[in-house]
């Protein structure tokens, strides 16, 4: 009899063991799946600031050379 209920004890942890080992599993295929979202949207994020930031500097050029045309003109109506 005491085997028996050694024997139901054993199968009972080995179950419970099984279970935690399949939700351990999952849950690092969810963390390892977020992961990888993340990952592609920092490279997006980092590949839209890369434009941005050329953005901004052609504007700021652009900015620049209206400010000189400017300066000109009015140099000009000056003499």
């Amino acid at each position: 009899m005491e085997q028996t209920q050694a024997g139901g004890q054993l199968r009972r942890v080995d179950t419970a063991l099984s279970r935690l080992e399949s939700m351990v599993e999952e849950r690092l295929r969810n963390e390892r799946a977020r992961g990888e979202e993340l990952a592609a949207r920092l490279e997006r994020l980092e590949q839209q600031h890369e434009e941005l930031k050329k953005v901004a500097m052609d504007v700021e050029s652009r900015l620049e050379r209206a400010m000189e045309y400017i300066r000109s003109l009015l140099a000009a109506d000056q003499q």
